[in-house]
């Protein structure tokens, strides 16, 4: 994930800061708890395309 892109890009729900998770290919929101994939190194901003954190990946 280029680290360029990662400064500009926000979450689609709260227009907070996005964090990747290079382990699962995926970008975190962690105030809504939701986990936006990577297809293809393209982010998939789409609420309904998250998958929402468990109580163990929601942790600060």
């Amino acid at each position: 994930m280029d680290h360029r892109l990662l400064e500009i890009i926000a979450c689609p729900v709260c227009n907070g800061k996005l964090y990747f998770n290079q382990e699962n290919q995926e970008l975190i929101c962690k105030p809504d708890a939701l986990a936006f994939p990577l297809r293809d190194g393209i982010p998939v901003l789409l609420e309904n395309e998250a998958r929402s954190l468990n109580l163990e990946e929601s942790k600060p």
